[in-house]
């Protein structure tokens, strides 16, 4: 017995020296668990979806169908809280009131058009006597009132991408003779994109080359708002600047958070 058990030990392998196994640190992708999404629309009749004889509710409700569509995002859910004839003004005054900053800062991704009514209010107090004068003169206020605007969502929802579009000559369906307002819209412009640029959690989207003629029949009855196909146009232009902005990697990352 002695010797059997004095053969075996020889002949045994020595043990292994037990070693503790490293596993890599693994991220969960941010499109693992498809998220909701709730989109708010805030500003005038653009975002409302006015002139939309689908009733398809306008660019706002087109693009946000479209989210859908994009890796990490389920479901959507809109909230416009836009309104016809509102003005950058009435915008500064809306953003005071609870309920909205209640949206607001449950929004993960914010629509916005303001400015074309501040436009037509100067328009209309001068039809019969147009000078660039007036239209300069509202848009130094404008100005303010869109910093005024953004800096109250960022106070409420620091991290919500806001995408603004731009505006549209509403002059040129009715005349071509007026090039000066073609010069005034460019300003305006201007301003939306800088005020956008400066956010930097932000995305202008133009729209001007959309509407700068009638050819395309682009325009409602009412000679101002996109009909169906006018807000066909501005879904394709927004999805596309949504893109360039990295709009679905800005929003995977928010959802994620």
């Amino acid at each position: 017995m002695t010797g059997c058990d004095q053969v075996f030990r020889n002949n045994a392998e020595p043990f292994t020296e037990r070693r503790d196994v490293q596993f890599n640190d693994w991220e969960v992708p941010p499109d693992f668990l498809p998220m909701n999404l709730h989109v708010v629309g805030l500003g005038d009749s653009l975002t409302q979806g006015v002139g939309d004889e689908l009733k398809k509710g306008g660019y706002f409700e087109r693009v946000a169908s479209d989210l859908t569509e994009w890796e990490g995002i389920s479901f959507v859910e809109t909230e416009n809280l836009a309104k016809r004839g509102r003005r950058s003004d009435q915008l500064v005054k809306q953003l005071e009131e609870p309920e909205i900053q209640a949206s607001i800062k449950d929004a993960d991704l914010i629509f916005m058009t303001i400015g074309g009514n501040d436009i037509m209010k100067v328009l209309k107090a001068n039809l019969f006597k147009l000078k660039t004068e007036p239209f300069y003169k509202e848009l130094d206020g404008y100005e303010k009132r869109l910093n005024e605007i953004f800096g109250t969502v960022r106070a409420l929802n620091p991290d919500a991408p806001i995408v603004m579009s731009g505006l549209y000559n509403p002059m040129l369906i009715i005349t071509d003779e007026v090039k000066e307002f073609e010069t005034i819209i460019t300003d305006w412009n201007q301003a939306i994109e800088t005020t956008v640029a400066l956010d930097g959690n932000s995305c202008f989207v133009p729209v001007k080359d959309l509407f700068e003629e009638n050819a395309n029949v682009v325009y409602h009855t009412d000679f101002f708002h996109p009909n169906a196909q006018g807000y066909d146009l501005m879904e394709e232009r927004y999805l596309k600047y949504l893109e360039a902005c990295g709009m679905p990697e800005i929003l995977q990352g928010e959802l994620d958070r």
